[in-house]
C-alpha cells in the first residue's frame, strides 16, 4: 500500500498507534485526548500546538485512506477514533513500534530505536532493527 501523509496525518496516526499501546484503558480516544496526545511536549520532535480543527482535518484524512474509523456506542457518548495502520500496511508489531517512533519523534539510531521500542513490549537486536527498518 502506498500512502503519502500530511505532517499532520503522521502526527495524528503516531498519537493514536502509541496510544493504542500505552494506555489501552483509554482507548479508542476522544478528539479531545488525541489532542492532547499530539500536542504532548515530552518525546516529540517536533513540538506541535493543534487544535481540534487541525487534528479533525487530519483524520478525515486518515480515514480517506482508511487508516482511521470513528467509533460510536458503547457507554460513550462522544465518538471516538481508533487505527488500522498494522492491518493497512501488513506491518508487524515491531515494524508498528518502529516507525511510530519515526512518526513521533523524527529520525533516530537503531540503539534510540531498540531503547524506545521496550515501551511497546518489544526487544529486539540492532541488527534485528536495521532490518526491520
Amino acid at each position: 500500500m502506498h500512502v503519502i501523509l500530511t505532517a499532520e496525518e503522521t502526527r495524528v496516526l503516531g498519537a493514536l498507534v502509541e496510544k493504542s499501546v500505552t494506555t489501552p484503558e483509554h482507548y479508542p480516544l476522544t478528539l479531545n485526548a488525541l489532542i492532547a496526545a499530539c500536542n504532548q511536549k515530552s518525546n516529540r520532535n517536533p513540538v506541535v500546538q493543534y487544535d481540534g480543527r487541525t487534528v479533525g482535518a487530519a483524520l478525515d484524512g486518515l480515514r480517506d485512506k482508511g487508516l482511521t474509523r470513528v467509533i460510536m456506542g458503547g457507554d460513550s457518548r462522544v465518538p471516538k477514533y481508533q487505527h488500522y495502520f498494522e492491518e493497512a500496511f501488513e506491518a508487524t508489531a515491531l515494524e508498528t513500534a518502529l516507525l511510530d517512533e519515526l512518526m513521533l519523534r523524527g529520525p533516530q539510531t537503531p540503539g534510540e530505536l531498540r531503547g524506545r521500542i521496550e515501551r511497546f513490549g518489544l526487544e529486539a537486536s540492532i541488527p534485528e532493527i536495521e532490518h526491520a527498518l
